[in-house]
């Protein structure tokens, strides 16, 4: 099978340091968002489809003493779970933001990746110095289950549909059952990858991205790869496909993140296809923040 040919990716700057974690909103009435963690401690809010620049969140001091590298959204986007050097998982509850987090202190190393899964009921987590993804149940704050890995894992995706966990350990992507978690499918990669994302809608193909600065496509079934996409300058940290299907995004150690399309769509289409949405309003649309009129994002004042 021949390699797709890749549209030209939209390139979105702003980061002065490297991008290492991306998150797709769900799908809204209003479209969907893309949010990227970057060194420069300076997260960024982005219109999912065009990558046209929203907003800048400022203000993190925060519960965490040392650099955070995780944070999840639950599924019902009531809860906000955190993660880094500290080995403390912190489970804030956005209904009461004046209400200290809820903490589990029992991460046998930094944590590296954080996701939910069984509808918030679960945490899974990863560390940057030892192998393997822990479940956590969250009432009791214990560990239930460990997916044996033997390398770090850099990356944990649960698939839109549930069925799947997507895991990224040293040179291997694995997909486990997301219910019995059995290991499903596990494929070698060209180089040492950092992150994998699988296709949401058919869930029949993933892109992975990694230390050679490629952003290469797969077949799920078969592992063969499809295409491979070429521009970053730098390792790519992270991958990720927006809710559609219909494109995904890389981050990379340049400090940019392109958005790259699955199907054969001009770039410039997309932008003038959506109309714009201003600052002010996506700032209505996200709760206990405001942005300001220089597009920078900060906590509300209390009412108080």
């Amino acid at each position: 099978m021949e390699k797709k040919k890749v549209a030209t990716p939209l390139v979105c700057h702003g980061h002065s340091r490297p991008v290492v974690d991306l998150f797709y909103s769900p799908i809204t009435p209003d479209g969907f968002f893309l949010i990227s963690a970057s060194k420069d401690s300076q997260p960024m809010l982005r219109n999912g489809e065009t990558g046209d620049w929203i907003g800048t969140f400022e203000g993190h001091k925060g519960a965490h003493k040392h650099i955070v590298r995780a944070c999840a959204f639950s599924q019902d986007t009531k809860y906000l779970i955190t993660g880094g050097f500290e080995k403390i998982l912190r489970v804030f509850d956005l209904n009461r933001l004046d209400a200290p987090p809820t903490e589990i202190d029992k991460s046998p190393g930094s944590i590296r990746t954080l996701t939910w899964l069984h509808g918030d009921q679960t945490i899974l987590s990863s560390c940057t110095d030892i192998g393997g993804v822990r479940l956590w149940d969250v009432r009791s704050g214990k560990i239930v289950q460990t997916l044996e890995t033997k390398s770090p894992v850099t990356s944990a995706e649960v698939s839109q549909d549930g069925r799947y966990i997507t895991t990224a350990d040293g040179s291997t992507v694995k997909f486990w059952d997301a219910n019995h978690f059995g290991l499903v499918k596990s494929y070698d990669m060209p180089c040492n990858i950092e992150s994998a994302s699988l296709e949401p809608k058919s869930g029949n193909k993933f892109v992975a991205g990694g230390e050679d600065m490629w952003v290469r496509l797969f077949d799920f079934h078969t592992g063969k790869e499809i295409g491979c996409n070429k521009g970053h300058h730098g390792p790519v940290h992270c991958v990720r496909f927006a809710p559609t299907g219909e494109s995904y995004a890389s981050g990379s150690e340049d400090g940019t993140i392109r958005i790259w399309q699955t199907g054969p769509v001009n770039p410039e289409e997309i932008s003038e296809s959506k109309p714009k949405q201003s600052v002010d309003e996506v700032a209505r649309k996200i709760e206990g923040f405001h942005i300001n009129k220089e597009g920078k994002t900060a906590e509300k004042p209390s009412d108080a």
